[in-house]
């Protein structure tokens, strides 16, 4: 699969304006971002790019006094494990109990949970906000044989982590064939069972039972699309934990879980992303 790598500059430069460039740009179909003290690398599949949708989403940005610019070029191949290992992906540790990493990492703090992880590209590493709110939901629930959905799984971490806490069956979603192979080898590389990855979008769940816990962690208009889907497929008394927004969406998607028959429980946030639990 052939990515296109963007080069964004804002002036101001803070790591706010870039928090929201990259919500904005998710929306516009970009996958992944790398935040740079001057500038916001993003990337996004050759066959989704369309600078119209780029361009509108910087002209209508909601930060006043803001001046972006970008160019873009094809994404180089790489061995994305050596690049992250050498610039970017260091372990993750949440609450002291998860440790998400690399194989190449050496020293890696000890956890009740400890996933690997091998980036094929630049991707899908756990470092997010939204990632790591998620986390901290699963580790403070009790799973145990009870089914779960990971939809847009990425490289299925959190499916895995669920899993490891006793989760099963699990499946796991993802629209892009790329997600879907990662994550097979990291499951794997996890040595669990347990866990159907499926390429597809929420068209896929007519063909799925009902799940006791389904976990969204995408973007705000995907998850108000498609919300109504899910809550179909969500057995009663489950939960339903959604990310990938920011705090001031959370009364949005609140309105549209309460419109289609879930209850709110509470939801935690970390540097104004936020996470919300549901149940049916």
């Amino acid at each position: 699969m052939k990515y296109f790598e963007f080069t964004f500059s804002t002036e101001p430069s803070s790591e706010i304006v870039q928090d929201v460039l990259a919500a904005i740009l998710g929306e516009a179909g970009f996958e992944s971002f790398i935040n740079n003290d001057d500038c916001l690398k993003a990337y996004i599949q050759q066959s989704l790019c369309d600078e119209k949708s780029i361009k509108s989403a910087i002209e209508n940005f909601p930060l006043p006094n803001t001046a972006i610019s970008y160019s873009f070029k094809e994404a180089e191949d790489k061995n994305w494990n050596e690049e992250w290992e050498k610039n970017y992906f260091q372990p993750i540790v949440i609450g002291n109990r998860c440790v998400i990493h690399s194989s190449f990492h050496q020293d890696v703090p000890k956890a009740d949970y400890d996933i690997v992880i091998n980036p094929q590209m630049a991707f899908g590493t756990g470092h997010h906000e939204t990632t790591s709110l998620i986390v901290e939901e699963i580790l403070e629930s009790d799973f145990t044989n009870k089914s779960l959905l990971d939809m847009g799984c990425g490289t299925s971490i959190l499916a895995i982590l669920a899993r490891m806490c006793g989760a099963q069956p699990c499946v796991a979603i993802d629209i892009d064939d790329w997600c879907v192979r990662n994550s097979i080898e990291n499951i794997e590389l996890n040595k669990i069972d347990s866990i159907n990855v499926k390429l597809g979008d929420a068209d896929i769940l007519k063909n799925e039972s009902n799940f006791d816990v389904i976990i969204a962690n995408i973007n705000r208009n995907i998850l108000l699309n498609d919300m109504a889907t899910y809550i179909k497929h969500l057995n009663s008394g489950g939960t339903l934990l959604m990310s990938g927004f920011y705090v001031d969406d959370i009364s949005v998607i609140r309105a549209e879980a309460e419109r289609n028959g879930l209850q709110f429980v509470h939801h935690r946030e970390k540097n104004n992303w936020a996470a919300v639990r549901f149940t049916l």
